[in-house]
């Protein structure tokens, strides 16, 4: 499956119109709603802000998109196409369009948003998705090198983040990894892990 690797901003005229295109990785359906809405509300002046979102969450898939007025099939639909020919999920993106005066008819609306669309996809990457998951590892500060020495060494393979580390009188960490590192934390005797 593939994805975005980044949330960027595209932007480009059309006849005067001008066209912006938000992109964002997104892992579920109300992050994709909170990305449109923080869009919508950036832009209240705009002519339209046509969002769209593809996400795979708990194994179903939402494909939800609109045309924000424009006319019937000609903003949303040509976004969703892209997506599909270039085969992106875990995506939200809004066109935002400012009207310029100049009419661009049906299919200048739909190749200018199918073209929003495709502008972000490109610069905001494409990438193979990888589906991590949360970790929290507690252990005491004996095996700090261990546990460190570990992380480091299979940074890469298992695609290891780590989100927090606290020091108290354990040390807690809290990493991002692919599901398959679980197995190699539990074979270390004297640490608590817990998969979130």
């Amino acid at each position: 499956m593939k994805t975005v690797k980044k949330e960027t901003i595209i932007e480009f005229e059309e006849k005067k119109s001008k066209f912006i295109g938000y992109i964002k990785p997104i892992t579920t359906v109300l992050e994709g709603e909170n990305f449109i809405e923080k869009i919508k509300k950036m832009h209240p002046n705009a002519t339209h802000n046509v969002p769209l979102y593809r996400v795979i969450e708990n194994g179903q898939e939402y494909f939800k998109y609109n045309d924000d007025g424009e006319p019937s099939n000609t903003a949303g639909k040509p976004m969703a196409e892209i997506l599909n020919i270039l085969d992106v999920y875990n995506v939200a993106i809004v066109a935002t369009r400012y009207f310029g005066g100049i009419k661009l008819g049906a299919g200048g609306l739909i190749r200018n948003y199918a073209k929003t669309a495709k502008l972000a996809v490109n610069e905001a990457e494409i990438v193979e998705y990888i589906q991590k998951s949360t970790f929290i590892i507690d252990y005491n500060y004996e095996y700090t090198s261990e546990i460190e020495l570990f992380l480091n060494n299979k940074k890469d393979e298992y695609k290891i983040e780590i989100l927090e580390k606290n020091y108290s009188d354990r040390v807690t960490m809290k990493i991002l990894a692919t599901s398959e590192i679980e197995n190699e934390l539990n074979n270390f005797q004297n640490i608590l892990v817990i998969k979130l």
